[in-house]
């Protein structure tokens, strides 16, 4: 949701793939698109995908909701299918949760979903992000929002000799590199909903199997090597590309990283 010179990944077809890649690996952790406590029977859903990026979570939903309205809003579709490619109640509008709502969005949706926005948010951003969710929201409506648990990152290992010092470092760099690679806010995010006005607030977290958290590792070893293209920091630039082959070997002798996941829930009275 960060403008272009802001987003601290590429918008490629790397950064393009991982979204795509690691919205399937959620799905499959999770169970779910949409939270089994979210009702969607009614007819006429109005559904909007915030930080929509690729698209790929409305793409996939829209075989499941069948007369569903799906609407992606980013500050960019450069990620997204050409718009000649979409199907006709899937549609792209571009905004940015730091800006104002728009009028005519006020008291919209039936369902908003949010996810992996832990990179593009600073601290003191989300409060007043999740304040403007809540307006789009009909009564009764529901707000979605799931990220990683940063906090809770840890390096775990399939065999006890496997190293991790290069897996290690990467993270350390990226740590001091952009406050917004070392969020905070993640954790406290059931709260930031309640005090924003939400009821019957609920966080599902997972731990992913071994399996797919390798997989998740695997396809977020792509994030280093795009941030390293797209930052304006040299000496950033070359510690990346030193430590990302020594982290490639590690992941190749068994070393992964990994974290909790987690889904907030919350309705509109």
């Amino acid at each position: 949701m960060a403008s272009k010179s802001e987003y601290v990944f590429t918008r490629d077809f790397l950064d393009n793939t991982r979204i795509n890649a690691m919205h399937h690996f959620w799905t499959k952790t999770f169970g779910y698109n949409i939270h089994p406590k979210i009702p969607t029977e009614a007819a006429n859903l109005k559904v909007a995908d915030v930080g929509a990026g690729t698209g790929i979570w409305l793409l996939d939903l829209h075989d499941k909701l069948k007369d569903a309205r799906l609407d992606g809003f980013d500050v960019s579709f450069d990620a997204a299918p050409p718009s000649e490619t979409l199907p006709s109640r899937v549609t792209f509008r571009h905004w940015d949760v730091r800006d104002s709502v728009p009028e005519d969005l006020i008291g919209t949706y039936d369902i908003i979903n949010v996810r992996f926005m832990s990179f593009v948010l600073l601290n003191d951003e989300v409060p007043g992000v999740v304040a403007k969710l809540f307006s789009l929201l009909k009564p009764g409506g529901y707000l979605q929002w799931g990220e990683a648990q940063m906090d809770t990152l840890r390096f775990d290992k399939t065999k006890p000799t496997c190293k991790t010092e290069c897996l290690s470092g990467l993270f350390k760099l990226l740590a001091v590199q952009d406050p917004r690679l070392r969020p905070t806010w993640a954790g406290n995010l059931h709260e930031i909903f309640a005090d924003n006005g939400f009821v019957d607030v609920e966080k599902d977290a997972k731990d992913a199997p071994p399996h797919l958290a390798f997989v998740f590792h695997d396809a977020g070893l792509i994030m280093h090597e795009l941030i390293a293209r797209k930052t304006n920091n040299e000496h950033m630039a070359q510690e990346l590309k030193r430590l990302i082959p020594g982290a490639v070997e590690e992941t190749r002798q068994g070393a992964y990283v990994t974290s909790l996941r987690f889904m907030v829930i919350g309705r509109k009275p």
